[in-house]
């Protein structure tokens, strides 16, 4: 998790890019360059008055003029002592040696401008990302659950641009930006790297690095800089739950023993394994969701709903289904139920069809 407090690249904003084809990107250049050519031509012609040739005796300014003059003013290749005086010769140096000197001088300082202007750009794009970034979702570490995590929350509605991902590593955030995602390059122990990365404006906080150490000083700055971001932290051993909830976390989920417990599920009973596998993975069979309560719910009980509801949440507490406490449904509960993942004719789900909410009702 630490990164040299000396590397140019700490802090640093990575944006994905934006893919384009070589040809498309030379194609547009070459398109702005014959419109400033052509523009100047016209330019010239139209105001052939103002214009004299020492080469012609009646000093007569024609559009082969004018195009000549323009390249030759353009590629900055100026008058010298050898002139082209006959209409063939001004057509090959404007058709051919021009084009050639453009060629020249587009090798010689292309590049630079280039890496000037990508900078500028970059620079632009970052400010404007800075100033619309509000309310998001960050996080730290972009390994395994990292990844998982980002997808999860994509899966759920989550627009890719409002999510930001801190990780010192290189690949790291070349992922991150293939994945058309926000990259900030640095320790997240760091409080000027978590402050690149807006936590001070996040609501949410994801804590997905290895070491529990690390996880805990993350969690403990997060909560420094951002009292009222929900914190949600993986810790690898058991013990270290409650020093990780001390330090602010709000959710902790102990990654080896969730994975131990559904590996000695699967060995005791395969299907049981499975069963819980499918309700860990979005998009298929059943998934475990938290939805609001429907006017037409109030007052029943929670076995009795479409949706198999598990617990129900009611003022910022969670009880078990069968818990006396919630054996009748009321205004302003939110129901943890397992449902189908997809939608089907018949298994309708609730809340999909303009139904009332409990909550809506004056």
């Amino acid at each position: 998790m630490q990164a040299p407090t000396n590397h140019p690249s700490v802090g640093r904003v990575s944006l994905p890019d934006r893919v384009r084809s070589p040809w498309w990107e030379l194609g547009r250049r070459l398109l702005l360059a014959m419109a400033i050519l052509v523009g100047t031509v016209l330019l010239v012609f139209f105001d052939r008055g103002g214009y004299r040739d020492g080469n012609d005796p009646t000093n007569t300014i024609t559009l082969l003029d004018a195009f000549y003059y323009t390249t030759v003013t353009l590629s900055t290749t100026g008058y010298g002592d050898i002139a082209p005086v006959s209409p063939q010769a001004r057509l090959v140096n404007a058709l051919v040696i021009t084009p050639a000197r453009i060629a020249f001088l587009v090798l010689l300082i292309g590049t630079t401008l280039e890496v000037l202007a990508s900078q500028g750009r970059e620079m632009f794009r970052v400010a404007r990302w800075r100033k619309k970034m509000d309310q998001h979702v960050v996080v730290v570490g972009y390994g395994t659950k990292g990844r998982s995590a980002i997808d999860t929350l994509v899966s759920n509605g989550y627009d890719r641009d409002s999510i930001v991902v801190v990780d010192p590593g290189v690949v790291a955030m070349e992922e991150a930006n293939r994945d058309q995602l926000v990259g900030i390059a640095g320790d997240a122990t760091r409080r000027g790297v978590l402050r690149q990365a807006g936590v001070e404006k996040a609501t949410h906080v994801i804590i997905t690095t290895d070491r529990d150490d690390s996880n805990v000083l993350v969690t403990l700055t997060v909560r420094q800089l951002n009292p009222d971001a929900w914190i949600v932290a993986s810790v690898r051993e058991q013990e270290n739950v409650p020093l990780m909830r001390q330090s602010g976390a709000n959710s902790v989920i102990t990654s080896s023993d969730a994975v131990g417990r559904l590996l000695g599920l699967s060995s005791m009973s395969p299907m049981l394994g499975s069963v819980m596998e499918d309700l860990m993975t979005y998009g298929e069979g059943l998934e475990v969701a938290e939805r609001d309560l429907l006017v037409n719910e109030v007052g029943k009980q929670p076995q009795s709903l479409p949706d198999q509801v598990i617990a129900v949440i009611r003022d910022e507490k969670v009880y078990r289904y069968f818990d006396p406490v919630v054996s009748l449904l009321a205004r302003g509960d939110r129901l943890i139920v397992v449902r189908p993942a997809k939608e089907l004719p018949w298994a309708p789900r609730p809340g999909t069809h303009g139904e009332d909410l409990a909550d809506d009702e004056d």
